[in-house]
């Protein structure tokens, strides 16, 4: 044998043990989640978790579930052994948080740990320790029915993992968020968490999901969270669904707000927080993400929950049903809302603390409970959209003789005749009783208070769904030019020309390549000749927007990409007076058109000045 090559050695039970740890506990959180889902797991009523440095020296969590037969505790601290599954076939159809029997036995080796634990059959409780993989014998102790785990020093057997580990209050918080995970799931089963003395979260059991989620994100949100419901459980790809989603208005800058749960287990998926995104697309800035707490209820079979060693993520059987189901109750929801923000929304505190993911499923309870307080509670909403007929009509040009005698000018100065307004095209005559202020805003009234309309936003949301309505029933209509106009390009630009013809084709442009820097245009769309945009400017913008997209040029997110622009091109500008018609017809079709709340790229089109809040500032309250 070579002298610098090693022979190849079964591991030590202590040294495997150590190395399958790290897969399933990284820092204090991960231990108190594994340890409480096994609670949830054996059908505990209330669960108490205390911690002492972040959970670093200290983690106690004492249950009332079912126990540990005293015969059985040395098998808990074994690897591989768990009362969940028995056979190959138990995994397509896993209905409980654990099922690996992994946990116990990886932190057992990692740290110094003592089980007490009583069934209901016997007289007294058992105890039996273990420290870093020594396990001791099983003895009596004293204790209620039920289970309690303390694990001390964590990785004090292991330095160099211990060292990683973050300030006492960085993993303290990870500890916190991890119980309130688990309690935002699991509404049957009471928590409480306590820190160095100090409760900081005490909720009680036998709440519905709605209390419950409110309890842990925090009841001043409520206001701004909208129910969106699916029930399809009768189908063979049943899925029931409720969920809380936020309005736009409390959007936030990472994903951190998003809690999704599939049959009670808190997951991070790609399909249901894509269609989550969808639903709220052009409601909100691409950069920004919706709050949401998405409750999922399936069929076991439907969702292999084994594919990750923190059983973090799921893969599910048709994720296109999934992402079809998710997309659709979340959009109805926001159809049905006034999604108007007020002035409040962006000057009111955030909550206390950060919404928490979601987390896993209540020991005894029926799946079933779940799925009737969906179909008792919150029954789901549709909107249809806005008819093409009616978008057509809003867009038809207005008839006016040359010798017709504008309307005198209102007390506003931005007010001007229809003849000087660039939006007159599509405004019908009527009276108006709106005001318009720096030639950018239009101020109105609802039952609800002083409303304060971006004007260009508006009008840009308008343009968009005419376009997209209209592009359902075929191309655009083109205007052919007389003689091509040429437009200077770079090679990036040339090159990108290509790849976008059947999308240019789609919305009435016509224009090939005439040198190595340069393309002509020979035709362009009738609509934006209409709003008298310029070829050159919005060629060279449309072929920088092929260059630096990442999407298909053939998809569909392509085409709404460029749908946007034009509309962005088309609306009327901040600076454009409009005339008292033209005011008026805006306003209606902002009570029109579908999501005119914002505009195609997700800033608000209107804010509202509530009653409540006019009344503050005149000290009326």
């Amino acid at each position: 044998m070579s002298a610098d090559r090693k022979p190849i050695r079964q591991l030590s039970k202590t040294v495997a043990s150590q190395i399958a740890a790290g897969e399933v506990v990284e820092r204090p959180a991960s231990v108190v989640k594994e340890l409480v889902e096994n609670s949830i797991d054996a059908g505990a009523s209330r669960i108490r978790v205390e911690l002492e440095s972040g959970g670093i020296e200290l983690i106690r969590i004492a249950d009332d579930g079912k126990g540990i037969p005293a015969g059985e505790l040395p098998l808990a601290i074994e690897p591989h052994a768990t009362s969940k599954i028995t056979d190959t076939e138990d995994l397509d159809r896993i209905a409980t948080m654990g099922f690996r029997g992994e946990a116990i036995a990886s932190i057992s080796s990692v740290a110094r740990l003592t089980i007490r634990s009583r069934t209901e059959e016997e007289s007294s409780a058992s105890e039996i320790r273990c420290n870093a993989g020594e396990v001791e014998p099983v003895r009596p102790a004293s204790g209620p029915v039920g289970t309690t785990i303390e694990v001390r020093n964590l990785f004090y057997s292991t330095p160099a993992r211990r060292k990683f580990l973050k300030t006492p209050q960085t993993e303290r918080g990870r500890c916190l968020k991890a119980v309130r995970e688990l309690a935002m799931a699991n509404p049957s089963v009471g928590f409480v968490i306590v820190s160095e003395g100090k409760t900081l979260l005490d909720v009680e059991p036998g709440q519905d999901p709605r209390d419950r989620a409110l309890a842990v994100i925090g009841k001043e949100l409520e206001p701004q969270l909208l129910v969106a419901s699916a029930d399809t459980f009768d189908d063979s790809r049943g899925i029931a669904l409720w969920g809380l989603v936020g309005k736009p208005e409390i959007a936030r800058p990472t994903a951190i707000a998003q809690h999704i749960f599939v049959n009670g287990r808190p997951i991070k998926d790609r399909t249901i927080q894509h269609a989550l995104k969808e639903a709220y697309r052009g409601l909100m800035e691409h950069s920004r993400y919706p709050t949401a707490v998405l409750m999922l209820e399936m069929s076991p079979e439907g969702v292999d929950v084994n594919v990750h060693p923190a059983k973090a993520e799921v893969r599910f059987r048709d994720s296109g049903h999934v992402h079809s189901v998710v997309h659709r109750a979340v959009k109805e929801a926001l159809q049905k809302a006034d999604l108007t923000p007020t002035v409040a929304a962006f000057t009111r505190p955030s909550s206390s603390f950060e919404p928490l993911p979601g987390a896993g499923r209540t020991g005894d309870v029926d799946p079933q409970q779940m799925v009737d307080f969906f179909r008792r509670d919150v029954p789901s909403a549709v909107q249809s959209r806005l008819s093409y007929e009616a978008l057509r009509a809003a867009m038809e040009p207005t008839k006016q003789s040359d010798d017709e005698t504008p309307e005198e000018e209102t007390a506003s100065e931005s007010v001007q005749p229809a003849a000087e307004s660039p939006t007159a095209s599509f405004i019908e005559s009527r009276p108006s009783a709106h005001l318009q202020i720096h030639q950018s805003y239009v101020v109105t009234q609802d039952q609800d208070g002083v409303v304060i309309v971006d004007q260009h936003a508006l009008h840009e949301r308008v343009m968009f769904e005419y376009l997209i309505e209209r592009l359902s029933r075929g191309k655009l209509e083109s205007q052919q030019l007389l003689t091509p106009e040429v437009i200077e390009v770079s090679p990036a630009q040339l090159e990108a020309l290509d790849t976008i013809t059947e999308l240019l084709e789609k919305i009435g442009i016509e224009a090939r390549e005439m040198g190595p820097t340069a393309v002509g245009v020979s035709s362009f769309p009738s609509f934006l000749f209409d709003r008298n945009v310029e070829v050159q400017p919005f060629m060279n913008d449309l072929l920088e927007l092929a260059v630096q997209s990442e999407v298909p040029p053939t998809s569909e997110e392509a085409m709404r990409d460029v749908v946007d622009m034009m509309s962005c091109k088309a609306a009327v500008k901040a600076g454009d007076r409009l005339n008292p018609d033209e005011l008026t017809r805006l306003m209606e079709l902002r009570d029109e058109v579908e999501r005119s709340s914002s505009c195609p790229h997700g800033r608000p089109t209107s804010v509202r000045l509530s009653l409540y809040d006019l009344e503050k500032l005149f000290h009326r309250r």
